[in-house]
């Protein structure tokens, strides 16, 4: 045995070298869980499991440490690239347009392409104890605080849901994303069938998509926002499953962060701002005045994509195919032309949903439903990945109040 080795553990020069990093990037690796580390007999060195170093080592370095407030937990859902998310692999932006939400969510959650959807219906008692229990809700209340209300009326009327196993998992979650749609009241009066874009369009829109382009355009939004790695909300679901919360615990955990204005409801801010852009010639004066009071421009800047977010401009690319005459899409164009020449950040995707809410003549809070019931697949591909883990998730804080004993 050598000086830098102690049954089995190595010593931070030697992990570094294996691993050709710098010695302060292992202790990073530590904070993350990704490294196991001791301190040396004599007391004045850190040791590291060898056997782990030498399985980091093969398997390639994991990417940059977690910056602050960022939490590491491997997964093999989402990877982030430089402009846009890649699901399992696949690129976001050749699936949306060409694959429908429910073979998405199958990919997400099984990685299984080509294979049978399964049946996405919810049972009839769920979705009637839903609709009552929204009977007192006041008017104009928006589409997501609606989800929220529904997703727990739908838990209680079934028995099924503590059933964890795959299966089961990928089951209650077929269902529970239909009863989230259709337990929403028809904008319109009618309820449309058929797959899921068509029925949350009903939803969330009084006429029907007119060009058919625009429904093409909508269910291209729900797959780019499917997933998005460990997004606020997506944790909070992991959180949840990994401390075996059933699936509608899981989707409600979720709801409840995605409502916040600098999460899913940022799409709501958006929404706002194009509404007083009435016609391309008031995008500078709408956009000035913000700026002179000091306010945040929604829907522009990310805090991945720092160069720009290709969803934004992929959903931005099915609107126009879809409307390019359309008015609001001229607005919307003229906000992007008025950002660009003031430069400010590019545009993220919660602008392009507000522009598909525009055109579209989408419901108000309508870009907030749309993200949430998306979003629902990836919550519970995340909690299939933590019911296998069987692990707790445990974050632990870096203390800075008062000194303890």
């Amino acid at each position: 045995m050598t000086d830098d080795q102690v049954g089995g553990w190595i010593d931070a020069a030697a992990a570094a070298e294996r691993l050709g990093v710098k010695p302060a990037t292992l202790y990073a690796y530590v904070s993350r869980g990704v490294l196991r580390r001791r301190h040396a007999p004599d007391g004045r060195r850190s040791l590291f499991d060898a056997a782990q170093v030498e399985e980091l080592a093969r398997r390639g370095r994991p990417r940059r440490p977690p910056g602050p407030g960022e939490l590491a937990i491997e997964s093999s859902i989402t990877a982030l690239g430089a402009d846009r998310p890649y699901y399992r692999g696949r690129d976001v932006l050749g699936m949306a347009g060409s694959r429908t939400f429910e073979d998405v969510a199958a990919w997400l959650w099984t990685g299984d392409d080509g294979g049978d959807p399964g049946t996405w219906e919810t049972r009839p008692d769920g979705v009637a104890a839903a609709v009552a229990a929204q009977s007192g809700l006041p008017a104009g209340i928006l589409p997501l605080d609606r989800l929220q209300l529904i997703a727990v009326a739908l838990a209680a009327t079934d028995p099924l849901r503590h059933h964890l196993d795959p299966e089961g998992v990928i089951g209650t979650g077929r269902s529970l994303v239909a009863g989230l749609v259709e337990a929403l009241p028809p904008a319109g009066g009618t309820a449309a069938e058929g797959r899921l874009a068509e029925r949350l369009w009903s939803r969330l829109c009084p006429h029907p998509p007119e060009p058919d382009g625009l429904l093409r355009a909508f269910e291209g939004a729900m797959v780019l926002l499917a997933d998005h790695e460990l997004a606020a909300s997506t944790v909070a679901a992991r959180v949840a499953a990994s401390v075996r919360a059933d699936p509608y615990a899981v989707v409600a955990s979720g709801l409840g962060v995605l409502s916040g204005p600098l999460h899913g409801g940022a799409s709501y801010g958006a929404e706002r701002l194009l509404a007083e852009v009435t016609d391309p010639a008031s995008a500078s004066r709408v956009l000035g005045e913000r700026l002179r009071g000091g306010e945040r421009i929604p829907g522009f800047g990310h805090g991945v994509y720092k160069s720009g977010d290709a969803r934004a401009a992929r959903l931005m690319e099915l609107l126009t195919a879809a409307a390019p005459d359309h008015e609001r899409l001229a607005a919307a164009t003229a906000v992007l032309t008025e950002a660009e020449r003031r430069r400010l950040p590019a545009p993220n995707v919660d602008f392009a949903l507000a522009a598909l809410g525009a055109v579209a003549g989408l419901v108000p809070g309508a870009g907030e439903a749309l993200f949430a019931v998306a979003r629902t697949a990836g919550w519970l591909a995340h909690a299939l990945e933590e019911y296998a883990r069987r692990v707790p998730l445990r974050p632990r804080a870096v203390y800075s109040g008062p000194p303890v004993p």
